[in-house]
């Protein structure tokens, strides 16, 4: 193995981490019954809310309590800003990101699962899953989970898996919001969300539109949204229907030349280049608990058309059709507290472009079981996933296997350890096969992932070391302009996060990252792969004094990475590191609450996504921005 991509030095971050969460373990006994006063987080480690005793091992769950006191307008930017995910600008609206988990640079979208109460928003394409579309004043919590985890969550969990959970209403509660927002760069925001229970009939409602002028010129964008749901609970269960919309319309302000972003990052070279996405989807979804099992199951509608015009006019229409159902034993044998989890998932992908037309099918089993033997947590999983390809030149069948092994031993209640064995996968999608006789071989990858949970609600640590070897990856080759199966790869590196209550009303949250990606054979053994950052940090500072004020202020820093096209390794230059301020003032007043946010307060000039060594192909990030909101509850 090159000396490069060894993971050697990551384990004494780790030893450090698990030295300091030992040093906080003791703590006093009034501090614990404090500490068991705080709201309790579930999450939903299993495709099923999880019992507290096999709560997803190294997660990461972000509240709405924390989305709000930071300010966040929108999910992409709470995984990014909140969940320490590394963000990409894309190449449409501002707020359209690329998010990275472990490294895997511009195919990062492919490499992670994105879902919205168990509905799949990662689809069949080279795209990033809309999060705009999700209301963010309906997201009761964020569950970020690294590492590979395609048993449960199949094709492209690699990298992590990322659960949106929305709000449910409470029987017999009633609950609105309005908030309007303003700011630089013609910022104008406006949302309204509206939540009512009749004895367990309840009716959820979301609404929101935005305009701003961008910061760059030819950067306009216009999006509207609008959900609803409609649910009937009842002993042990309920069932729902939801409907959502969304239209956006954007400018396209294109790539620069490096030296054109020196001069003027605000500039344009594509003024006419404008583009619209257009989506509905309709989701029913149910579940169910009779005695120790849960049956739960979502069947899902999406229908999308993407417009754009200008120097390179393209069109496409998709349709999607998912259906997941599953069920879940959850009870005791012999003493022993065991979880039982089966299901299948059908997804029916097609899409036009113009008179081209390309399918999908895929049918996946899933089987996982975690059984608690006094202070250990053991687990294993296996899934078994066939495609059905379709293409105007070809049709393929293929298949793919996953699976997982797991332990976990807790050696008190403030710190268990855990080592976890996978087998993940990504299927090439219709973007990577176009242009080529005959699909690529699917994605694997052998993950080995150990870490450490420390500490209680107050002072909590997580560490983490990883690697993923990975055979036949799917990447854009530029010296062959196609994509292709790669050499063998590796990602590996360590993660580490923190979070501490240093006083009553002030709190720290702080992560570091570090990452080597590259080859481990072929010709390009040792080269680093292209737009991976090694190191990433944040730190976040709440101010929360128990009156109407709080505020919050964070930093962000990536280090430099490679140009999207250097393969070889010989280019001189890198995107250069940057780090970005941002912080939040909000005043309270009974339902009423006036916010101040600033995002770029240093005002830097910095692109974090470029694809030529020798001109740059820059997409410059925004500058500083203010914006103020108003906020009424009912």
């Amino acid at each position: 193995m090159n000396p490069r991509f060894t993971c050697a030095p990551a384990w004494t971050p780790f030893a450090l981490a698990l030295a300091i969460g030992a040093a906080y373990s003791p703590l006093s006994q009034a501090q614990a019954r404090s500490d068991a006063t705080l709201p309790e987080v579930q999450v939903s480690g299993s495709r099923f809310v999880s019992d507290p005793v096999f709560a997803p091992l190294g997660a990461t769950v972000i509240s709405a309590d924390e989305i709000r006191d930071a300010g966040i307008g929108n999910v992409s930017e709470a995984i990014r800003k909140l969940g320490n995910v590394s963000g990409r600008q894309g190449f449409t609206a501002p707020d359209n990101f690329s998010l990275d988990m472990r490294g895997f640079g511009a195919n990062s979208d492919q490499n992670i699962v994105i879902m919205v109460d168990g509905v799949r928003l990662s689809e069949n394409e080279q795209a990033a899953a809309q999060l705009s579309a999700v209301p963010i004043d309906s997201v009761e919590r964020i569950e970020i989970v690294r590492g590979g985890n395609s048993v449960l969550y199949g094709d492209g969990a690699i990298g992590g898996t990322i659960q949106i959970i929305t709000k449910k209403p409470q029987r017999n509660t009633q609950r609105a919001s309005v908030f309007v927002e303003a700011g630089s760069f013609g910022q104008r925001a406006a949302r309204a969300t509206f939540s009512k229970d009749w004895n367990g009939l309840a009716l959820d409602a979301n609404l929101s539109r935005q305009d701003q002028e961008g910061y760059r010129r030819n950067n306009a964008v216009r999006e509207e949204n609008v959900s609803a749901s409609l649910q009937k609970s009842f002993e042990g269960g309920r069932v729902g229907l939801r409907v959502e919309n969304g239209t956006q319309d954007f400018r396209l302000p294109g790539a620069l030349s490096l030296a054109a972003f020196q001069a003027d990052p605000r500039a344009t070279n594509t003024p006419r280049d404008f583009g619209s996405l257009d989506s509905r989807r309709t989701t029913l979804f149910g579940e169910m608990r009779a005695g120790e099992l849960d049956f739960a199951a979502e069947l899902s509608n999406r229908e999308k058309a993407s417009r754009q015009y200008g120097s390179f006019p393209y069109s496409f229409d998709t349709r999607t059709t998912q259906f997941s159902p599953r069920v879940r034993w959850l009870g005791t044998v012999g003493g022993l507290r065991n979880e039982l989890v089966s299901g299948i998932d059908l997804t029916r992908w097609w899409r036009s472009v113009g008179s081209a037309i390309a399918s999908q099918d895929a049918q996946a089993i899933y089987l996982r079981d975690e059984l608690r033997i006094g202070r250990w947590r053991m687990a294993a999983g296996a899934r078994h996933e066939s495609f059905d390809k379709k293409d105007t030149k070809y049709k393929v069948e293929q298949s793919v296997n996953a699976w997982e092994l797991q332990a976990a031993y807790a050696a008190s209640e403030q710190a268990e350890v855990y080592a976890k064995l996978s087998k993940s996968y990504r299927i090439p999608n219709a973007d990577d096969n176009a242009f080529l006789a005959k699909p690529l071989l699917p994605q694997t990858s052998r993950d080995i992932e150990v870490g450490a949970v420390l500490g209680d609600a107050r002072r909590k640590f997580i560490a983490r070391v990883f690697r993923h070897k990975l055979s036949n990856e799917i990447f854009y080759d530029p010296t062959v302009f196609s994509n292709v199966n790669l050499d063998p790869t590796q990602r590996e590196g360590f993660e580490l996060e923190a979070n501490l209550r240093i006083a009553p009303s002030v709190s720290l949250a702080g992560a570091f990252s570090h990452i080597a990606a590259g080859f481990t054979a072929g010709p390009n053994a040792g080269r680093e792969m292209i737009l991976v950052p090694r190191n990433t940090a944040s730190l976040r500072v709440n101010w929360m004094p128990g009156g109407p004020q709080r505020a919050t202020i964070g930093v962000r820093w990536t280090d430099e990475q490679r140009y999207g096209d250097d393969f070889s390794n010989a280019c001189s230059r890198r995107i250069a590191s940057y780090a970005v301020v941002d912080a939040r003032y909000a005043y309270r007043s009974g339902p009423w609450e006036f916010a101040a946010t600033g995002s770029n307060l240093a005002n830097r000039s910095y692109f974090s996504n470029a694809f030529s060594c020798a001109t740059g192909s820059v997409y410059p990030e925004s500058g500083r921005q203010v914006r103020v909101s108003l906020r009424r509850d009912f």
